[in-house]
């Protein structure tokens, strides 16, 4: 590892690094308020013998006083020494033992001084002891040191100073407890954050994304807490970071193949809670936001999220679809966005593989895309379940979503094997929920949109050419192609039928300006039937007929609206028509 290596550590983990630091220090301040104060006194004694007449005798002398110095010092610190100091002194609370270990002798190499210390809860006995202790090993020093004859003895020991009284404890040693616990806690925090970054497998970069799927990042969403309360975002009013993420992915899915774009994308991911629906909502929003026509279906037939998160109707659906007790006709639903309609889930089938693997699910899917522009699909989660991957097959390919931090390598690893195992395309990956470091990319977002609100009207508002958009026309059978819409009188779709069954009509094309903040308002859907009616009930002897686009020779009577979607048929004449 090189040095920004770590770098990248410490910046991504400084966390730990800061919670251990903070856990040693208060460690060792904790442990110097809890040590009970120890006060020390400290004797020096001196070690002499008989001085001789020559210089030999005295330079043999001092070298038998530095070796006595040794044996002394050893002699200070045993409990016999110890024993006579309490013996002395009439201490009882203390034992020998006790106080030879409130005792430590030293002496400074070829010196004949020996320094002696007695540490103590009080300053006054501490002081006591060290003198007593340094008096009495001069008697018993003596003792030693005399012949049995009643000779002169060979050393003498005499006490150069006494101890006075100590007026500051030797322990505990606060400040630098505190110096240590900070340097221990950072040398700590550095190794557990480089050990947690080695063992750490989740997925936090686009590279590891691009290597273990083989395709490219079509998107990097950042982690915005409003989704937590609103999934869905309002592109109209958009300009937070999360909404400029999805308008790139938007940008990036129109590259995925220039030639033949997909237009009915899976939206998957590894594990639950990774961020698939709301990035599915998302993702239909902000296509329809560019003027396609986008329906959004909910084939989640296990834990249905999409009907929650745009306030739609899902007692009935894909299911009743599939099992084909009701028609798309029945089932479609607007939602309050414009060009954007949704197909819920429905009631909870028992066999959801079974039901999405059938031929029939393909016709659906088929029919969908004759419909409208884009076909989004929010499927479960591949691991668990393979809802997911007999999706794919049927659709153009799926979207892997990873979400920063969580997912691991191997199980996303394991999600894209699931769906090369059965052929299915893996358009491209999205890393979801990624961290935003400081203000980041959404406060340049925000300043550039409020620095054109207040120097210049926005190009939409200026411009008397109406947006063109197209909407979805979800009719039984896919309409035949017509010429090119440029009448300017508006046109009315077919009446809803008296029957009082809900049957969604698409409008038919028109041209309309663009809309403003305050045009999406929430249009409330109709209760569901049970079963949808025959057609000849529903719309009478007159078979049902798709809306029809208009010629250029209707005069222009009023303003008008271009539709998201005209009518395509399989002879694709209308590829030089004006959208």
């Amino acid at each position: 590892m090189e040095v920004h290596d770590y770098l990248r550590i410490l910046q991504a983990r400084w966390k730990i690094v800061a919670v251990t630091t903070v856990v040693a220090v208060l460690a060792a301040l904790g442990a110097s308020l809890l040590t009970t104060p120890q006060y020390e006194a400290k004797t020096r004694l001196f070690v002499s013998t008989s001085s001789g007449a020559s210089v030999q005798e005295i330079y043999q002398g001092n070298l038998f006083s530095q070796q006595r110095v040794t044996s002394y010092t050893e002699l200070l610190e045993g409990t016999t020494l110890a024993q006579r100091t309490l013996e002395k002194l009439g201490l009882g609370d203390l034992s020998a033992v006790d106080l030879a270990g409130k005792v430590t002798a030293s002496s400074t190499p070829d010196t004949v001084l020996i320094d002696t210390a007695v540490t103590d809860e009080s300053p006054e006995r501490a002081r006591d002891l060290a003198n007593a202790l340094s008096d009495e090993f001069v008697v018993m020093a003596r003792e030693l040191e005399t012949p049995e004859d009643g000779g002169p003895p060979t050393a003498r020991v005499v006490v150069e100073q006494y101890a006075a009284t100590p007026s500051s404890p030797v322990t505990p040693k606060t400040t630098r407890n505190v110096a240590l616990g900070l340097a221990v806690g950072l040398l700590l925090g550095i190794a557990l954050a480089v050990l947690r970054d080695r063992l750490d497998n989740t997925i936090k970069d686009r590279n590891a994304v691009e290597d273990l799927a083989g395709t490219g990042v079509v998107g990097v969403i950042p982690l915005d807490k409003a989704r937590q309360e609103e999934p869905a975002i309002v592109f109209a009013e958009a300009n937070s970071g999360d909404a400029e993420a999805y308008r790139e992915m938007r940008t990036n899915l129109q590259f995925l193949e220039v030639d033949n774009p997909p237009r009915a994308i899976v939206v998957t991911s590894s594990l639950p809670s990774e961020g698939k629906t709301t990035t599915a909502v998302n993702l239909a929003l902000v296509l329809a936001e560019a003027g396609h026509s986008v329906v959004l279906v909910e084939a989640d037939l296990r834990r249905p999220r999409v009907t929650k998160y745009l306030g739609t109707l899902g007692d009935a659906g894909l299911s009743n679809v599939l099992a084909h007790t009701a028609s798309l006709e029945d089932v479609l639903q607007p939602t309050r966005f414009d060009g954007m309609w949704v197909l819920a889930a429905g009631g909870l089938p028992p066999n959801p593989s079974e039901l999405l693997g059938s031929a029939h699910a393909r016709e659906v899917i088929e029919d969908l895309r004759s419909r409208f522009d884009y076909v989004i699909i929010d499927a479960p989660p591949l691991l668990p379940v393979t809802d997911a991957a007999i999706l794919t097959n049927i659709a153009d390919g799926a979207l892997l979503i990873a979400r920063y931090g969580k997912t691991t390598r191997e199980q996303f690893g394991r999600a894209v094997g699931n769906l090369r195992a059965v052929n299915a395309p893996v358009l491209g990956t999205i890393l979801s929920m990624t961290p935003t470091k400081g203000r980041g990319s959404a406060y340049e977002y925000r300043y550039y949109y409020s620095s054109d609100k207040d120097g210049a009207t926005p190009a939409a508002a200026q411009t008397s050419t109406p947006a063109t958009q197209r909407v979805g026309a979800p009719a039984p059978t896919a309409p035949a192609a017509q010429p090119a819409p440029q009448a300017q009188a508006p046109v009315e779709g077919p009446a809803r039928p008296q029957n009082g069954h809900r049957h969604v009509e698409p409008p038919a094309t028109q041209a309309y300006p663009a809309p403003s903040n305050d045009a999406y308002h929430y249009r409330a859907a109709e209760q569901f039937p049970p079963a949808p009616q025959p057609a000849s009930e529903r719309y009478g002897s007159e078979p049902y007929q798709a809306p029809q686009a208009y010629s250029a020779a209707e005069p222009l009577s009023r303003p008008v609206v271009h539709a998201p979607r005209r009518p395509v048929n399989d002879s694709g004449s209308e590829s030089g028509e004006e959208r």
